[in-house]
């Protein structure tokens, strides 16, 4: 199955847009999991299963993962996903950026290793950064283009052809067999919807929903494509951690990020029903 023919399944065998971003912090964990063997994949795997019906995807992050030695569990997390939830895409967080034999190893890990639909990568090093990806043509690319965060702008919007319209455009001539993403963050809607203009229904991994403050019924607007799909739209820390804004006990977190996906997910819904 190509990697946008499985992106289309989970849009609408799930009937959602959401993205649940998996950024586990030991020091966030719950006490019921933060004591277990694999406290990074029990606590994933609890939020995986109580969310698994409100979502399309999930996003799991490297660093969160490797900073602290948790790559089997990260592995493992992902292995479950697919077992358990092959409607659903998994994009590994990872934006990676280099070229040669170097981005060939970083795509064997992404694809191989850990067995991820799709990841994430950094455009700045050309064509040699993002080539070897493409050699799995039944996985996603996902490339940076005009992300969330504000100090992105010295780089992202300058020039008389700001650098976010050229990758955009760019990665749209390289998408001949249907294997890429873009990241438009939640946080530029204006922009976002120019993205929509260059590349037409090229689907988006938008961030910037939730902790980051991104207003969703702009993304909706400015993302939606032709067909009413088109975005991934990704909440990490307003799921996983809700249970510390709800008031739920420690016990109850992966209630609390259901609770959350779930009313994510009739949101966008109802913002989509209304376009």
């Amino acid at each position: 199955m190509t990697f946008y023919a499985a992106l289309e399944r989970a849009w609408h065998k799930q009937d959602s847009l959401v993205c649940v971003g998996l950024d586990p912090d030991l020091d966030r964990i719950p006490e019921a999991v933060r004591h277990h063997s694999l406290p990074y994949y029990e606590f994933c795997r609890r939020i995986v299963d109580a969310t698994a019906p409100f979502c399309a995807a999930y996003k799991p992050q490297a660093a969160h993962f490797g900073a602290f030695g948790r790559e089997g569990e990260l592995a493992q997390l992902i292995q479950y996903i697919k077992n358990h939830y092959p409607d659903h895409i998994v994009i590994l967080d990872a934006k990676r950026g280099d070229i040669g034999s170097t981005a060939e190893f970083y795509a064997k890990e992404a694809y191989e290793r850990y067995g991820a639909d799709a990841v994430t990568v950094n455009p700045y090093l050309g064509w040699d950064s993002i080539e070897p990806y493409t050699a799995y043509p039944e996985r996603g690319v996902v490339v940076l283009c005009r992300t969330s965060n504000p100090s992105g702008d010295w780089i992202q919007n300058t020039g008389h052809d700001p650098v976010f319209e050229t990758v955009a455009r760019t990665v749209s001539e390289w998408n001949t067999k249907g294997q890429f993403m873009l990241v438009a963050g939640a946080t530029y809607p204006a922009e976002l919807a120019h993205i929509r203009s260059i590349v037409d229904r090229l689907p988006f991994l938008v961030p910037g929903i939730g902790a980051q403050g991104g207003d969703l019924a702009a993304v909706v607007e400015a993302g939606l494509d032709s067909q009413q799909t088109g975005l991934l739209i990704s909440s990490s820390r307003g799921i996983i951690f809700s249970y510390e804004e709800s008031g739920e006990e420690e016990t109850h977190f992966a209630e609390a990020a259901a609770e959350a996906a779930s009313t994510l997910n009739k949101s966008i819904n109802n913002l989509r029903n209304q376009n």
